[in-house]
This record gives C-alpha cells, structure tokens and sequence, in this order.
C-alpha cells in the first residue's frame, strides 16, 4: 500500500496533464500512487492518465472531484495537485513529505510561481506568497493546486465543502486549523503553476476577482453561489451527435 496519493481532478486536461505526470514519474520518492478524478472529459485525458499508470475514477467540479479521488485513495498523505501544475524538482515530493513530517504537520501548501518569464505573473505571484506567509498562523490560504494533508485531517473535517463554488480550498484550510490540525507552508520548494487562468481572463480582471471574492468570505461568509463564471479545465473536443 502506497503511503502517498497523488489525487488530481481533470476535465479536458489531455494537453497539459502530461507534463504534471512526468514531473510525477520524475520523482525519486516512489512509494505513491496517481487517482485521476475525471469530470467526463470529452478529450483523450482518460487514456492519457492510464499510459502513465494513473488510476482513473469519475470526478466532478475541483472540491467534489478531490473528495472522489480521496475515497478512492489508499495512502496515508493525500497529495492534491490541479493538472496545470508542474513539480520543479525531482526532490520535491520527498522533500516536501519529508518537512511535513519533521514538523508534525496535518495540512501544508507551498508557496507558488509561475509557468511564465513576465514580471508582472511573478510579481502577481510574489504578491500571493507574502499574503500566505502573513496569514499563515491566523487564517490560512492554500491553492486547491497544492494541498497536502493527512488521511485523518481529510477525514476529520469531512474532506472539501462541496456547496462551496468558489476558495473551497482555503475553506478546507481554515477548517483544519479551526478543529486543531496544524498547518503550515512548506519551504522545501515553490510549486510551480501555469497562467492560462491569468491569460485567458486577464490579469487585472482576475485579481479583482479575487479581491472581491476574499472581501466577500470575510466580510459575508462562503461563497456559495457563483459570483462570476468560472470554467473548470482545459479545452476539450465539442461532442457531436
């Protein structure tokens, strides 16, 4: 039985899965398996998870999909990762575990950079970083791209709130340190993450975004309906009759 589980929910992710999954087999840490949650893809996401050995079950929007994939997970450390993520060493995962349990941590994340050589991508970046770091101890954040949690912790909190549409993952979170799980930031190493999101959106509309949907759990409560359009994925082949 693997101690780790690698659990990624996909939807149309044929084109940027395989890049995370060998950054997966890459890995000189091993004893982990790979649960592709799959939202009914209408690509070839499905069989290109199953070329890498990745176990694939029906998943759903990110909160239900992970919560899928957990169930069907057999390890001791869920690891969480969205499929446009890349690990940016081959140490990562054992570096990153190896912290985990040097701490005595339930829950952690990493701090992010992106896929991009633009300042203004890493500057946006550094921006989320310095915002993790000062809300660590007090209300933690982490992406929904890079959690890394104990079966127990997942269990104890009931996994990803799924009436949530919007920050589930810091929902999940700030519920784990709420019951008493000890959270924290990884210094191992930054997970690396692509910009589609950024560049399909646009940078600035998108940090208003944010902004506005931070202001709204903190001043409102969760988000439980969707406040703007958010599409999960990638872009898959249209179905045809």
């Amino acid at each position: 039985m693997p101690r780790v589980s690698i659990i990624i929910p996909t939807k149309n992710e044929e084109n940027m899965l395989p890049k995370l999954l060998d950054t997966v087999r890459s890995q000189t840490y091993k004893d982990y398996e790979v649960i592709v949650a799959d939202a009914h893809s209408t690509d070839k996401t499905a069989e290109v998870a199953q070329q890498f050995g990745a176990k694939v079950v029906e998943g759903g929007m990110p909160g239900p999909g992970r919560n899928k994939g957990a169930v069907a997970a057999q390890g001791e450390v869920l690891v969480f990762f969205d499929a446009d993520v890349q690990m940016p060493s081959s140490h990562f995962l054992g570096d990153c575990i190896a912290e985990m349990d040097r701490k005595g941590l339930d829950v952690a994340s990493c701090k992010v950079k992106p896929l991009s050589r633009k300042p203004v991508d890493k500057a946006m970046h550094e921006i989320y970083n310095a915002y993790a770091v000062a809300t660590e101890k007090i209300k933690p954040h982490a992406p929904g791209f890079c959690i890394l949690v104990r079966r127990h912790a997942h269990e104890g909190i009931k996994g990803f709130d799924e009436e949530i549409v919007l920050a589930e993952d810091h929902d999940y979170v700030q519920r784990a340190k709420k019951l008493g799980h000890n959270f924290g930031l990884l210094k191992s190493h930054p997970i690396s993450v692509s910009v589609r999101r950024l560049e399909k959106d646009g940078r600035l509309v998108l940090a208003i975004k944010y902004l506005f949907a931070e202001l709204h759990i903190m001043t409102i409560g969760k988000i439980k309906k969707e406040l703007f359009e958010y599409e999960m994925g990638g872009e898959g082949k249209k179905e045809t009759d």
